[in-house]
């Protein structure tokens, strides 16, 4: 579908999407890419080296209950395969929760109210970057069909 991202998540749910399949978040883990409600962030960056608190202090997810930020960049750094099972099990959990606080948020009538706030303190990566590897996935998916076909 293309469509994995928290922002796209948000958007697409503003616009009726009601179903999402993807493996977006497991595979930007996998590369230190982390979700946080400010943004997504590279665990690998050496501002992480000495930061004995958990990605997101407020996250309930097994990873940031029990390991530090500093400790998951020393993960990476030395490629243990540790480090990609804590990103993904961190990364699935956001994606989990923000899917919880949007199914609330309808039920309350709120979405709109959450979606501005959500899309206002959620930076979002390089825009153009993004963009352009959507068209590249689509690309791919629509030459893997004729190929099949």
């Amino acid at each position: 579908m293309g469509v994995g991202s928290p922002e796209d998540i948000v958007d697409g749910v503003g616009r009726g999407i009601d179903i999402f399949d993807s493996a977006l978040p497991t595979r930007v883990a996998r590369n230190g890419a982390l979700y946080t409600h400010r943004g997504r962030i590279n665990i690998k960056h050496a501002i992480f080296n000495d930061k004995l608190k958990p990605i997101e202090e407020s996250c309930q997810c097994f990873t940031c209950r029990n390991f530090t930020a500093a400790y998951l960049h020393h993960l990476f750094k030395c490629e243990e395969l540790l480090a990609y099972r804590l990103a993904t099990i961190h990364n699935l959990f956001f994606i989990n929760t923000l899917v919880s606080e949007i199914r609330e948020s309808i039920s309350k009538g709120q979405f709109p109210v959450f979606r501005e706030k959500f899309l206002s303190t959620y930076k979002i990566t390089d825009e153009d970057k993004r963009i352009e590897q959507k068209i590249r996935g689509i690309e791919a998916k629509r030459k893997k069909a004729e190929q099949d076909f």
